[in-house]
């Protein structure tokens, strides 16, 4: 009697697989030339497009100094309005207030940590990809034509 043989030829490996994990991708290397590797594989090219790394922080001077420049007020006027502004946008986040300022976005407020030396607010801010700039560059306060004053003049 002949011995029947069913499914594939292949036999099984007795030995347990390992679980696989998320590796990191490994750089490409160059197969050996002349194998069968060299002639079926493509280059894999890298991304090398240059990033531009700017200042991460927004300072409260730097603030100060593009504000004064777009809106053409004197320093001496806006400075005291954009530190109230900070303190009461400051507040109103510590309470979990939402704030909806466009186009700056919504900022809504997740979760707050109390630690020692500080409160950890975790907030969202939703920017709207359609919302044009709050100031027109053509409306400024110093312009002849215009009828806003930031102060009265004294007498």
């Amino acid at each position: 009697m002949a011995a029947r043989t069913t499914g594939s030829s292949k036999s099984k490996s007795s030995t347990p697989k390992k679980a696989t994990s998320a590796k990191p991708a490994r750089a490409a290397t160059k197969p050996a030339p002349g194998s069968a590797a060299a002639k079926t594989a493509p280059d894999v090219v890298p991304d090398t497009t240059p990033t531009v790394v700017t200042s991460t922080e927004l300072k409260k001077r730097e603030l100060i100094d593009e504000v004064v420049t777009r809106s053409g007020v004197r320093k001496k006027f806006a400075k005291p309005a954009i530190e109230a502004m900070i303190d009461v946008l400051a507040e109103a986040i510590a309470e979990g207030r939402e704030v909806n300022l466009q186009p700056f976005g919504k900022i809504k407020h997740r979760r707050t940590k109390d630690t020692s030396n500080a409160r950890i607010t975790v907030a969202k801010i939703r920017q709207s990809k359609t919302a044009g700039p709050a100031l027109d560059p053509a409306d400024r306060a110093d312009d002849d034509k215009s009828n806003e004053t930031v102060a009265e003049p004294a007498e």
